[in-house]
């Protein structure tokens, strides 16, 4: 637990974590000290001056976003001479602003518009500086106007913090200009659309390219939830007007926390895609034709009831910990023992029940068989993560048999097979003295550690809180190294591979790819699975929100809701219950996946209940208990983790603005 030191700020005594800047230990107590380039959770940089304090004992004002807190301090943040400063440097700022408030989108919230607010400056006593530069809105996602930028820095250092360095500063004193490198547009720059550059911006000069006249801020009903795309699990803010949505951001205007890519930034085009499925089909001869829930329930329910233990159920984890238990009921009212989801194709049921972690608390990351990218949006989140706790200090350990781009920042990179160089670590660890259990000393005594693990070792013996991240595939080998010292977490392709697991629904009958590749009278499928070819069944029953190739070839097309059109709970990949809530209705007579579950168990003549709090939190109790196992890399795991994101996330992607991204991505890399 930090220090804290007592200080005086405006002639409130406030307590303060020791290493804290004034800005900060300010806002404890509800002081807001004004400021425009500061970003919460980096040093500050004082680019702004708006920060200034006067601090007793000091020859002049001092910069509050990095100016540290000292016991006894006694500040004061609104003397008349620095508010005169103030309104000195905002009139400066607004000589070279465009001031059209009255139609800018970032009127209402934007802090350059605040602040003239409260000097009460309706327009710059300076000369007024027009620059006139061109604007970037070649791509569908973000739009970049110059000539609004007050040259705060903000999204110069959030780009690089989170190790995509895209944008940085050119020319000096007015003439400044915040650009991409040889000032390319931005899809023909390295940049990934993440858009964390938007929520850093605290002015117009970067917004969502399809913003205007969609809404004011104030206008929108927001909604906290969490992205489904992949295993990373953001949390997410939905923005919605009219029932439809207008933008989807982190949520953390003006901190550096929370990333998310563009995938869940600009894919939610896809719930107004013309693929969606927006009410039950049946296969009439050659063709798919609408008909009712009613018969489109029964029809399910009779070919189901006739299958009996013939039946088979594959689903993506990507559906809730609700759903999941749902699900479970109807196998089970069934009588089948076939249900299983893609899980099983990139992990194990027991590396996916582990403790769950806090990444923040981390001064040592070991990445073990995983090749993060926010480039080729494989777990890009983690990839940013990381980057962001490497400029933090933290030490970086990239264990990998293959080249990763993740290397280029760590401290030690040690090439190789993955559970061989987990097992020499922790020989190398146990030789210098490092406690472990019995079992794993006789077991490695005859490791003979490399020259690389042995220096590996020395940064984990170091370590006070080290995080092990491993592929689900290098689990047990990531959990022996974890029995000696912090937390092994293992990282799934999938959202809520780790709820699913926990919930249970794991098959005891047929595994996924024996249902897929035939001995299954009715086989049905949820979500959008990695698959394109019919399997061999009898009859095939898809729900999914969009019209994929697989439900193009099935007998029955159950239509879901979009997970921004439902509400439930979710496990991220750290060990997290989240919890999603619907932005907005489904399209047309889209259902739930659990509510479609209920319909089809009722239709058959069987009670199916919706699953309660304490069911979830039940389930979540699971635990795996710590044991020593073979330092070995589980076969039949080795899944391509870009391949698999992108074939579950295929509708999203072609039904959305993330199409443009990656044809342009591949026009650039041709």
């Amino acid at each position: 637990m930090a220090k804290m030191v007592k200080l005086t700020i405006d002639g409130t005594m406030v307590e303060s974590p020791e290493g804290a800047n004034l800005i900060d230990a300010a806002g404890l107590a509800g002081i807001h000290i004004p400021n425009l380039c500061y970003l919460k959770g980096m040093p500050g940089i004082g680019a702004c001056r708006l920060c200034l304090v006067e601090i007793e004992g000091a020859k002049a004002p001092m910069i509050a976003c990095n100016t540290k807190v000292k016991e006894g301090m006694v500040v004061n943040t609104k003397t008349e001479k620095i508010q005169e400063t103030r309104r000195f440097v905002i009139d400066l700022i607004l000589s070279m602003h465009p001031l059209d408030c009255m139609t800018c989108t970032k009127a209402g919230v934007c802090n350059l518009q605040k602040y003239a607010y409260e000097f009460e400056l309706k327009e710059s006593n300076f000369t007024r500086k027009k620059f006139g530069y061109p604007i970037d809105e070649a791509n569908p996602c973000i739009k970049r106007d110059p000539d609004y930028c007050i040259l705060c820095g903000r999204c110069v250092r959030v780009c690089r913090h989170q190790g995509t360095n895209v944008l940085d500063f050119m020319g000096r004193g007015v003439g400044a200009k915040v650009m991409t490198a040889n000032d390319k547009p931005l899809q023909e720059s390295s940049c990934t659309f993440c858009g964390s550059c938007v929520d850093a911006c605290p002015v117009n000069a970067l917004l969502e390219a399809d913003r205007w006249r969609k809404g004011r801020e104030w206008e929108y009903e927001k909604t906290n939830s969490v992205c489904l795309l992949c295993g990373n699990g953001c949390d997410i803010t939905v923005s919605t007007k009219d029932g439809r949505v207008a933008k989807i951001n982190s949520g953390t205007e003006g901190i550096t926390e929370k990333y998310i890519c563009a995938y869940g930034r600009f894919g939610f085009d896809c719930i107004e895609a013309e693929t969606r499925v927006t009410a039950p089909m049946k296969r009439v001869g050659n063709e798919l034709k609408q008909t009712t829930w009613d018969d489109a329930l029964h029809i399910a329910a009779e070919k189901l009831k006739g299958a009996g233990p013939d039946a088979g159920f594959i689903s993506t984890a990507g559906i809730l910990n609700e759903d999941a238990l749902v699900l479970k009921q109807l196998a089970a009212a069934v009588k089948t023992k076939n249900v299983d989801t893609t899980v099983s194709l990139y992990a194990d049921a027991d590396s996916l029940i582990n403790e769950s972690a806090e990444p923040e608390a981390a001064d040592l990351i070991i990445l073990a068989g995983l090749n993060p990218s926010q480039w080729k949006r494989v777990l890009p989140a983690l990839d940013a993560l990381v980057r962001k706790k490497v400029n933090s200090g933290a030490k970086l350990i990239v264990i990998n048999s293959g080249d990763t781009n993740i290397s280029s920042v760590a401290t030690l990179n040690v090439k190789g097979d993955e559970a061989k160089i987990l097992s020499e670590i922790a020989q190398a660890a146990i030789s210098k003295g490092t406690k472990a259990p019995k079992e794993m000393v006789h077991a490695l005594a005859a490791v003979d550690p490399s020259d690389d693990a042995v220096k590996a070792a020395e940064l984990f013996i170091g370590a006070a809180n080290p995080l092990i991240l491993s592929a689900p595939s290098l689990y047990d080998a990531s959990a022996n190294l974890a029995m000696i010292k912090g937390t092994a977490v293992s990282v799934p392709v999938e959202s809520n591979a780790k709820g699913v697991v926990l919930m249970g629904l794991a098959s005891s009958g047929k595994s996924y790819m024996e249902m897929v590749k035939g001995g299954i009278k009715v086989l049905y499928a949820i979500g959008e699975l990695p698959l394109n070819k019919k399997p061999q069944a009898d009859f095939l029953i898809v729900q999914n929100s969009h019209m994929t190739e697989l439900a193009k070839q099935a007998d029955l097309v159950l239509p879901s809701a979009a997970f921004l059109e439902t509400s439930g709970t979710m496990v991220d990949y750290l060990g997290r219950l989240k919890c999603l809530c619907k932005a907005v209705e489904p399209a047309g007579e889209a259902m739930p996946h659990r509510e479609i579950f209920i319909g089809v168990a009722k239709a058959a003549g069987k009670a199916v209940k919706e699953p309660k709090d304490s069911d979830i939190k039940k389930a979540l109790k699971i635990k795996a208990k710590a044991a020593l196992k073979p330092f070995k890399k589980k076969d039949g795991l080795d899944i391509n983790p870009e391949e698999m994101i992108e074939s579950i996330n295929a509708s999203v992607i072609n039904g959305s603005r993330l199409l443009w991204i990656k044809e342009t991505e591949k026009a650039v890399a041709v």
